[in-house]
């Protein structure tokens, strides 16, 4: 049961950054590997705030803003100097890469031993409960900012921007504002992420980043094709609960013996399959008919 429960926690933890992800992949439609960089940037600002003597709270606010900044930088190349999605992330992924050993001072740095938000929960709980608690307000508090800012004729404007941005620029909205936004949302979300997986793990590593993306995308792409996209809100449920189950296929193979080095490589697998059903499926329809 302490395996479902942890498993569900980290999965909730998790959700955060697949959100974050959903913004910019199916939102915005931009493949924005800026994130890969985000995450360990709000690992880092988040352990040396918690190392300096402050709150665990604050640490993640400074670690969201700092995700927002990121966000904006690849936002700017992007959409004013007109250098690719996929190009201006990685320039900014490069970049934190630099930035992040400059916030920490080295490659790793711990705060074990040190109050994190998880504490306050820890003096009447398991430490499995407090991460599924907290876990859980900040997926939730998250989901709810979403579901009622993309709501907001604001909100709607970046939504369309994704889906015909020549119809939404006919409509006099500036494109260059939405998108710039929705990246500072999407990155922000994703040094959430960083922030409460450092202080869970009790420490932030320069290299933590490594895949995040793959990770984020297994999540999302899991939950559409498990849970639907019938409408906004199940969409992003979907996210949710798709970054739990993905967890939870993780915790399975771990728990059959499969190797841990292997575990980027069975993602890469999950990923492929799940952008292939929809094709999967339309061939077997097709081959169905003509029987």
């Amino acid at each position: 049961m302490e395996l479902v429960l942890s498993t569900v926690a980290q999965g909730l933890l998790w959700a955060v950054l697949a959100i974050g992800l959903f913004i910019t992949f199916r939102i915005l439609d931009v493949a924005d590997l800026t994130i890969e960089g985000t995450y360990p940037l709000g690992a880092a600002i988040a352990v040396m705030t918690i190392s300096g003597g402050q709150s665990p709270l604050l640490a993640i606010c400074f670690a969201f803003l700092g995700g927002c900044v990121a966000g904006a930088v690849t936002g700017f190349l992007h959409t004013k100097l007109k250098i690719p999605a996929l190009l201006a992330g990685i320039l900014t992924m490069i970049g934190l890469y630099s930035v992040n050993l400059r916030i920490m001072g080295k490659a790793t740095v711990s705060i074990l031993g040190q109050n994190t938000v998880y504490s306050f929960f820890e003096e009447s709980m398991t430490k499995v409960m407090a991460t599924f608690t907290v876990g859980l307000i900040v997926t939730v508090l998250v989901w709810f900012f979403c579901y009622i800012f993309f709501g907001t004729e604001l909100g709607a404007a970046i939504r369309a921007t994704g889906d015909n941005p020549q119809m939404i620029r006919a409509q006099g909205i500036n494109t260059d504002v939405t998108i710039i936004l929705g990246l500072i949302l999407s990155n922000g979300f994703v040094a959430i992420t960083g922030a409460l997986l450092a202080q869970s793990n009790g420490y932030a590593d320069v290299g933590m980043g490594t895949g995040t993306i793959v990770t984020g995308l297994a999540s999302v792409i899991i939950g559409e094709v498990i849970f639907g996209t019938r409408s906004f809100k199940n969409w992003l449920i979907s996210v949710v609960l798709g970054s739990i189950v993905y967890r939870g296929v993780v915790a399975f193979v771990l728990w059959l013996g499969m190797n841990p080095n292997d575990l980027k490589l069975l993602t890469a697998i999950i990923v492929a399959v799940a952008l292939a059903l929809p094709l999967l499926k339309s061939r077997v329809q097709k081959l169905r008919a003509k029987v």
